[in-house]
C-alpha cells in the first residue's frame, strides 16, 4: 500500500475520542446548543483537526448534531470532542428554552398578521 491510500482514509472514531465512547458530561444531547467561550484561551498546538474546527464552527450557535453533519463524524464522536473542549472551559452551551422568543412578542405577530386580513 503505498502513503497516499492511508491519506484519505478517515481515522476511526476511537482514535478521535482517545478510545472514549463517553462524554464526561452524560447530559449532552443531540439537540445540545454549542457555543465558543468568550475570552477563552486558544486550542494547544496538539489539538486535532476536529477540535479546531468544532469550535471554530461554533462561533455561533449550532446544535451536536449540526456539528456532526458539518463535521461528517457520528453524533458520538462529537459528544465526546465537545464535552473536552467544555471541561477545558472552551466551549459552553446554552438551553433551548432560554433561546424560546418571548410570548409578547408571538403575541404581537399574531396580532399583526390578524390585522393583514
Amino acid at each position: 500500500m503505498t502513503e497516499d491510500h492511508y491519506r484519505d482514509q478517515p481515522l476511526r472514531p476511537y482514535v478521535l475520542t482517545s478510545g472514549r465512547a463517553q462524554p464526561s458530561r452524560n447530559w449532552i444531547g443531540v439537540d445540545t446548543l454549542l457555543i465558543a467561550a468568550p475570552g477563552a484561551e486558544p486550542l494547544p498546538v496538539t489539538a486535532s483537526r476536529q477540535e479546531i474546527a468544532l469550535l471554530r464552527m461554533c462561533s455561533g450557535l449550532l446544535s451536536v448534531a449540526e456539528a456532526a453533519a458539518h463535521l461528517a463524524l457520528p453524533v458520538s464522536v462529537v459528544k465526546v470532542l465537545a464535552s473536552d473542549l467544555m471541561d477545558s472551559g472552551r466551549l459552553q452551551t446554552r438551553s433551548r428554552a432560554a433561546m424560546a422568543p418571548d410570548l409578547a412578542l408571538l403575541e404581537e405577530v399574531l396580532s399583526g398578521l390578524r390585522d393583514l386580513h
